[in-house]
């Protein structure tokens, strides 16, 4: 019976500690929100609230959770990274979504933009070129219970012509130029976020198409990897 006793109390203690450590994940990615989004000028509500929901550190390598809510990208393997959250936010800001558009993403690494653009329209459609992250990624939005997001593994430089055209499109990574094949898959009045520059540093620039003509935004500058594909930068 002393035996049994020392396990129930072992057993309690440890549930004890997760709740405490999900208590600090939830104050941490509140923290995260104020400090870093809304400090630097992120205003819309509807970001803000996704950006407070979407757990985060989900996304992440366990080694790395007690980093998920820093200010910083973090490596998710296979030379690529989750975006720092400010990047996010700020991206995701500037497709000015309302809740009924579909919206590609180009980069669905670890997930964790694919997850805060499904709290925020009604569909998205996420590519991706490594098909181990791209199946990670769906386990994990799976788990968490996102249901209005589709995945294909595949040159997400090319965008996705059969589920076209799109309201929104997001690139995670940096592209030489802007892509003309993107462009044309916007619908009329579509917003197109994507980093344009060399290898080393790009500006994140917007492009709104209206009419078949499209006007050019720069807004921050950005580092992001290398959008690799035939619209982008060789592999080699």
């Amino acid at each position: 019976m002393a035996c049994l006793g020392l396990i129930t109390k072992a057993r309690f203690a440890s549930r004890k500690r997760k709740v405490s450590h999900m208590r600090d994940l939830t104050a941490a990615r509140h923290k995260m929100v104020q400090q870093q989004l809304v400090a630097r000028g992120i205003s819309d509500r509807a970001v803000l609230s996704a950006m407070r929901e979407v757990p985060r550190h989900l996304f992440v390598d366990q080694a790395l959770l007690d980093e998920a809510y820093d200010d910083n990208p973090l490596p998710i393997g296979n030379g690529q990274t989750i975006s720092q959250p400010y990047m996010v936010a700020i991206m995701t800001e500037l497709l000015d979504l309302t809740g009924k558009e579909r919206v590609l993403e180009i980069g669905t690494g670890s997930g964790y933009q694919a997850a805060v653009l499904s709290r925020l329209c009604q569909w998205v459609f996420t590519v991706e070129r490594i098909a181990r992250l791209s199946e990670r990624a769906r386990k994990i939005i799976q788990e968490c219970g996102y249901d209005n997001i589709t995945f294909l593994v595949g040159d997400g430089s090319r965008g996705w012509p059969d589920a076209a055209p799109f309201d929104g499109i997001i690139v995670t990574a940096g592209a030489p130029k802007i892509p003309n094949v993107l462009v044309e898959q916007l619908a009329d009045g579509g917003r197109l976020v994507i980093p344009v520059g060399d290898r080393f540093s790009q500006t994140l620039k917007r492009v709104v198409k209206i009419d078949d003509r499209t006007r050019v935004e720069n807004h921050t500058g950005c580092r992001f990897v290398d959008l690799v594909g035939t619209h982008g930068w060789s592999d080699h």
